[in-house]
């Protein structure tokens, strides 16, 4: 099915693009190949009158749930506040929205919801890291708040191929559109 973006109503949401995230080993996709295409994305928002918001996670101040394969294990030190600063080649300009998270999801705890109703968005689309956990939270975020969803398949990633895979084969189909970063450029109109 063809992909048509109204950009007056559709915001990207670029997920996760902070020092401590990309300094990971990712798959399928390197992080350096996932920053420079949401970069390029944010590019082609702006330049078709679109809204781009850049969400990052405090990673010294994240909300530490029990669990039983921990994130960080307990007694582990908080990393340095400096590992949550999103990475300058993501490309934050003026005119974009921060959107700081302490939890998973941006929904939750942040004004994502209410900023993105003031501008009459109804479509977001979705790129960053991780594919299986920042992006797959926000996504399903976004479909209980009633956003239809695209997601940039090759403008996100994760800890390895087979993760990324799942969820950009089984599950993303179900709740929204999957397309390429260039096919999403390609869809959008002022």
């Amino acid at each position: 099915m063809a992909l048509k973006l109204n950009a007056q109503q559709t915001a990207l949401v670029l997920i996760d693009l902070e020092q401590g995230i990309i300094a990971r080993d990712l798959a399928p996709h390197t992080a350096s190949e996932v920053v420079a295409r949401c970069a390029a994305l944010a590019g082609a928002f702006r330049a078709a009158g679109g809204m781009v918001v850049y969400v990052h996670v405090l990673l010294h101040e994240i909300a530490s749930e029990p669990a039983d394969s921990p994130m960080m294990p307990p007694g582990t030190p908080p990393p340095s506040p400096a590992l949550s600063e999103l990475v300058p080649e993501a490309g934050f300009a003026a005119g974009d929205i921060l959107i700081t998270k302490r939890q998973w999801g941006a929904f939750h705890g942040t004004p994502l919801d209410q900023l993105l109703r003031r501008r009459g968005i109804t479509t977001v689309v979705m790129s960053g890291i991780a594919t299986n956990f920042g992006v797959e939270s926000r996504a399903r975020s976004a479909v209980e708040h009633g956003y239809a969803v695209v997601f940039a398949e090759d403008a996100m990633s994760t800890m390895s191929a087979e993760l990324h895979a799942f969820a950009v084969e089984k599950l993303f189909p179900i709740i929204g559109r999957v397309r390429s970063a260039a096919e999403i450029t390609e869809a959008l109109t002022g």
